[in-house]
């Protein structure tokens, strides 16, 4: 059975701050046309608006169902605007018209909004693993997916690592609203019957912001605790960023210069100009496990169990972690 497209028929900017996952642009006006329309609608009332509304639609008409027959060969489609009022209202006409079968949203994307909002205050079933920087956790919550547990990886969806080499090697962050709404889409896809992993994280990751309520819940989540030796995680740091360049490098360093000290970020840079790598990552890493253990104090939270990672695969951490009595 085919997917029915889902469009998204407010103006391209609307769509950039946020949109439901997997909807596609489909524009009735331009930012410029919206923006003229909106001044015309405040000035001269909503008559004139809609009369220049049909100006600049009619044109379009055709494109708009040729465009529809390309993305939906069913000739179904699902649509909403803001409120699910003119907009999706007149694209739906134009295409039932076109023989389309239409669907739109009620309440339009505001509504879906306020349903992603007050998800997040629902009591969820998380589970925290927990660790210093270059535990492995990452690695260890793919290895849990692949045998079925339930994960949420708040650090994919964000497109950061959560530190100050974090945006290397990643796609531009989403607004902190389409976070919301992809983190929304994983919550909806589980069971709360059954426990979900997620990543210790802070509450900023890069840019975004994690919503109050989602917070709240993480807060109060209990931990799973790696212990992993040093070695490993100096290791694991220098495989993971050690294929950047030395300006790169350079520059994420400085980013974390007046925590690390400045002794410390000398001896760091030096290291990197000489290409010790595991220097610079056992240096980066004092002021890391200084923050991550002042996080832990600060935040008080059960710790449910710890587990020794020397020596052990990300794939032997994960099978112990899913034997665990949660």
């Amino acid at each position: 059975m085919s997917v029915i497209p889902v469009l998204d028929v407010r103006s391209p900017s609307e769509y950039c701050q946020g949109h439901v996952p997997d909807a596609i642009s489909f524009p009735l006006f331009s930012d410029d046309e919206r923006a003229r329309i909106g001044t015309l609608y405040k000035h001269m009332g909503k008559d004139k608006a809609v009369l220049e509304g049909l100006h600049i639609v009619g044109p379009k008409l055709a494109g708009f169902v040729e465009q529809a027959n390309a993305l939906a060969p069913d000739r179904s489609v699902t649509m909403y605007c803001w409120r699910g009022g003119m907009r999706s209202g007149s694209m739906a006409w134009l295409l039932r018209t076109a023989g389309f079968s239409v669907d739109v949203i009620k309440g339009g994307y505001k509504a879906y909004r306020q349903k992603v909002q007050q998800s997040f205050s629902e009591a969820m079933p998380f589970v925290i693993l927990s660790g210093p920087t270059g535990s492995g956790k990452t690695d260890i919550l793919c290895e849990l997916r692949k045998r079925g547990e339930q994960v949420l990886d708040l650090e994919h969806l964000a497109r950061h690592r959560g530190s100050a080499f974090g945006s290397l090697g990643m796609d531009e962050q989403p607004s902190i609203e389409q976070f919301e709404n992809e983190v929304h889409r994983v919550l909806e896809s589980f069971e709360y019957s059954r426990r979900i992993w997620v990543e210790d994280e802070s509450r900023k990751i890069g840019k975004v912001v994690l919503h109050a309520g989602l917070w709240q819940n993480l807060s109060r989540a209990p931990l799973v605790l790696l212990d992993a030796p040093l070695d490993d995680r100096v290791r694991r740091l220098v495989e993971e960023y050690g294929v950047f360049g030395k300006e790169t490098l350079h520059e994420a360093l400085q980013k974390i210069g007046k925590r690390l000290g400045g002794l410390s970020l000398r001896d760091a840079l030096e290291a990197l100009d000489a290409g010790n790598l595991a220097l610079v990552a056992e240096i980066s890493l004092k002021y890391y496990d200084k923050a991550y253990h002042f996080s832990r104090e600060k935040r008080n939270r059960t710790v449910l169990q710890k587990l020794s990672t020397q020596g052990m695969t990300a794939s032997e951490v994960a099978d112990l972690a899913c034997r665990l009595k949660i």
